[in-house]
C-alpha cells in the first residue's frame, strides 16, 4: 500500500485540546512548585506574570487565575493548531 492511498489521520480537537491544556497546567504547577522550593535560584513567576493577566505570586487568587488561564491557553493553541492542520493537510482533488 503506498502513502497516496492511505487516508490522512484526522486530529480530534477534544484530545488535542485536553492534551495541550494539561501540558501547560502541569508545566505551570511545576514552575510554581520549583519557585516555592528554590526561590533564590529561579524566579519563574517573572516569566508567568506577563503572560497571565491577574496572576499574583503566592496568593490563592493569583494561583487559581494562573491555573485557569494556562488551561485556556492550551485550548486556544489546540483550536488554532487543529483548524490549521486540517486546512493544510487537505489533499487536492484529482
Amino acid at each position: 500500500m503506498n502513502s497516496s492511498s492511505t487516508p490522512s489521520a484526522r486530529l480530534r480537537l477534544l484530545a488535542v485540546g485536553n492534551t495541550l491544556s494539561l501540558l501547560l497546567v502541569i508545566s505551570y504547577l511545576l514552575c510554581i512548585g520549583f519557585g516555592i522550593l528554590v526561590p533564590d535560584q529561579m524566579r519563574m513567576y517573572e516569566a508567568w506574570a506577563p503572560l497571565l493577566p491577574g496572576f499574583e505570586w503566592l496568593t490563592w487568587r493569583g494561583f487559581l487565575i494562573g491555573l485557569v488561564e494556562t488551561y485556556l491557553y492550551g485550548w486556544y493553541i489546540a483550536i488554532l493548531f487543529v483548524v490549521l492542520y486540517h486546512w493544510f493537510s487537505k489533499t487536492p482533488k484529482e
